[in-house]
C-alpha cells in the first residue's frame, strides 16, 4: 500500500503555498486498488477541520489495507495522518504507521517551515529518539501534497504546465516534476467526467518499470479529485479506480 501512497504523491506539488478553501469538513473518498487482475485492496481518504497548536488546520487521515485473495497471503494495514495549515496549505504533522506483512513501520514528522527543517521521531524504536533534519522552502508530506493539489485554480493548471516538487516520504525527500499532459473524458462508474490528465517524471527502478510510467485523472473542476490512476511498476502493473465519494464541496458533473 505504500507504493498506492507514493504513486498519489508523485502528482502532488510543493512549490510555495496556498489557502485550503475548497476542502469540505468530512469528505470521504474511496479508491479500489486492482494488481494486475486481482482485486487488491481499497485506500480511502477523509477529513475534518480541526485546530492544531491553537491554529486552523485540515486534519487529513488516509487508510489501506488488502483484500480477498491478496490479503490472505500478504495483509496491509496502513495510517497516515496530517495536520495541514488551512491558511499556508503546508503540513504541520505528519505520521505514517503501517503494517505490511512482516514489515513494521513509524514514523512522526514535525515541521519547521520558518527555518526549513524538520523533526523526525522513529516512534517503532523509541531507542532512536528524534533528529533535526534539513529540509527545503515549501516541502509537502505524503498526504499534505495530496490537498494542495486541490487547492490550486484552473490557471495553475493549464495544459502543459510542468511543476517541479519536493515530497517529504517516509525519512527522505522525493524531487518529482509534474506535466499537464491534457485533457480527456473518462468513463467511470457513476458516468463519464471531464479530467485532466496528468504525467510525473519519477527514477525508474525504485519504484517504477519507466521514467513515465504513471498517468493520473482527476476531475477538471474546482475539486480535482483524483479519478483513475494506472502504473506500471517494476514488476507488474497497478490501477486505483474511484469507489465511492461523500461530502465533496462542489457537485461533480457525470454525464450517462
Amino acid at each position: 500500500m505504500k507504493k498506492i501512497l507514493i504513486i498519489f504523491a508523485v502528482f502532488l506539488f510543493s512549490l510555495g503555498s496556498a489557502q485550503i478553501s475548497n476542502i469540505a469538513d468530512g469528505e470521504s473518498i474511496t479508491f479500489r486498488i486492482h494488481y494486475g487482475f486481482l482485486n487488491a485492496g481499497t485506500a480511502n481518504l477523509t477529513t475534518q477541520k480541526t485546530n492544531y497548536k491553537g491554529v486552523p488546520h485540515l486534519y487529513a487521515k488516509g487508510t489501506g489495507q488488502t483484500t480477498g485473495a491478496v490479503k490472505a497471503f500478504f495483509k496491509v494495514e496502513d495510517l497516515y495522518e496530517s495536520f495541514i495549515s488551512t491558511e499556508t496549505g503546508l503540513p504541520s504533522f505528519y505520521v505514517r504507521n503501517v503494517r505490511e506483512g512482516s514489515y513494521r513501520q513509524h514514523f512522526e514528522t514535525v515541521f519547521n517551515h520558518d527555518n526549513n527543517t524538520l523533526i523526525l521521531t522513529d516512534k517503532k524504536t523509541p531507542a532512536n529518539g528524534s533528529k533535526v533534519l534539513k529540509s527545503v522552502k515549501g516541502v509537502q508530506d505524503m498526504l499534505s501534497c495530496f490537498y494542495y493539489l486541490r487547492s490550486k485554480s484552473p490557471d495553475e493548471l493549464k495544459v502543459g504546465t510542468i511543476i517541479n516538487m519536493n515530497v517529504w516520504i517516509d525519512d527522505e525527500m522525493f524531487p518529482f516534476q509534474l506535466r499537464v499532459a491534457g485533457t480527456e473524458n473518462l468513463k467511470t462508474k457513476f458516468g463519464t467526467i471531464n479530467c485532466l490528465k496528468i504525467i510525473p517524471s519519477v527514477k525508474s527502478g525504485r519504484v517504477f518499470k519507466e521514467k513515465e510510467g504513471v498517468t493520473m485523472w482527476v476531475s477538471n473542476d474546482a475539486n480535482h479529485i483524483p479519478m483513475l490512476l494506472k502504473a506500471e511498476l517494476a514488476v507488474g502493473s497497478l490501477k486505483a479506480s474511484i469507489d465511492s465519494y461523500k461530502n465533496v464541496k462542489y457537485p461533480l458533473k457525470f454525464t450517462k
